[in-house]
């Protein structure tokens, strides 16, 4: 049987106004290591800058971040926040990428409660584009974009088996024999949320008893947060896959939020000799991404002036446009788990 399908009413003129004292918010990303993985936080930063967001970049980096990478950090206006890392029960390691484990410790940022709500993007995402009003999100879901399952990392699951994925569930619909489709599954790259200690010592609670599964972290956070879970439109988190798995759901021009997570498109590794890296797409978004971490302008130049005075219009209608279909936004319920 199809999900069902809930409809919102949107009541909204479009435009809101910024209060003179805005809530704590912030973006947040996460980082282990001393790889070059920290010239993907870097160029994160200067994006966000690039696209005049008002809030900070919080970067929680796990104890082996060294010194020299954490000073890099805060050269370009970060704010660097140490945290301990989270490790599933023992014998709970086999996951479809080894480093998938440690990815567990971004668990820790739902303890950042002087942050009323925050938006996490992964360290090899590049931000195109203002996205400041997703703060304004109604409280008490979380938001993410929808995954795709065609790709080989999901070949261990009966979607991939039969050919079906949510970004396109009308040309391979989910056979009936099977029962309930899968619940709507989000990829854990890009999430807006609401920082709670009692929600963080729940996740904590809940990894405990929770059977491993291949994607760790991203799996457990889709199994947490499914009843709460909303979608927001893809072009808030562009896996790149989308290029030539969905090209008709992907309009490149209007994408905000680019992920470089599809094999040998990190920008600052990229060489070309993987699949689909040569397609002109693709490194039009690498150039891009480069564009960005190169120009020297876009580094951190001190803390901003004072926050303004008076009331500034801020229009949200091209958000309200996006998520919308006739006045309502559409979400599928989440059935219950098995």
């Amino acid at each position: 049987m199809a999900p069902e399908l809930v409809q919102t009413a949107v009541k909204t003129t479009g435009i809101v106004t910024k209060p003179a004292t805005v809530p704590s918010r912030a973006y947040v990303t996460f980082l282990a290591g001393n790889g070059d993985y920290v010239k993907g936080v870097v160029g994160l930063a200067k994006g966000l800058r690039k696209a005049k967001t008002q809030y900070p970049l919080v970067v929680a980096v796990l104890p082996d971040v060294p010194e020299e990478h954490r000073k890099i950090l805060e050269s370009q206006g970060c704010i660097v926040r140490e945290i301990e890392p989270v490790y599933p029960p023992e014998n709970q390691t086999q996951f479809a990428m080894a480093y998938y484990v440690i990815n567990y410790s971004k668990l820790r940022i739902w303890e950042f409660v002087e942050y009323s709500k925050m938006i996490y993007v992964d360290g090899d995402i590049q931000v195109y584009d203002n996205i400041d009003h997703l703060f304004d999100l109604p409280d008490g879901h979380f938001y993410a974009v929808m995954d795709c399952f065609c790709e080989k990392t999901w070949n261990h699951t009966p979607q991939y088996k039969i050919g079906y994925c949510q970004q396109c569930p009308d040309k391979v619909h989910w056979p009936a024999e099977l029962g309930q489709p899968p619940a709507l599954y989000f990829n854990a790259g890009m999430f807006v949320f609401e920082p709670s200690l009692s929600t963080y010592e729940d996740l904590l609670k809940t990894l405990k008893i929770t059977p491993p599964t291949s994607f760790a972290e991203q799996d457990f956070l889709n199994m947490y947060f499914k009843d709460i879970y909303k979608p927001i439109p893809l072009v808030y988190n562009l896996v790149l896959a989308m290029l030539w798995r969905h090209p008709e759901n992907v309009e490149l021009e209007k994408v905000k939020v680019v992920h470089y997570c599809a094999a040998g498109s990190k920008p600052w590794r990229y060489t070309g000799k993987e699949d689909n890296m040569q397609r002109e797409d693709i490194k039009m978004l690498i150039q891009k991404w480069w564009d960005i971490y190169n120009d020297e302008s876009l580094n951190y130049k001190g803390p901003v002036a004072a926050a303004e005075a008076d009331a500034e219009p801020v229009n949200l209608q091209p958000f309200i446009d996006a998520l919308s279909i006739a006045g309502a936004v559409q979400y599928v319920t989440a059935p219950s788990a098995a």
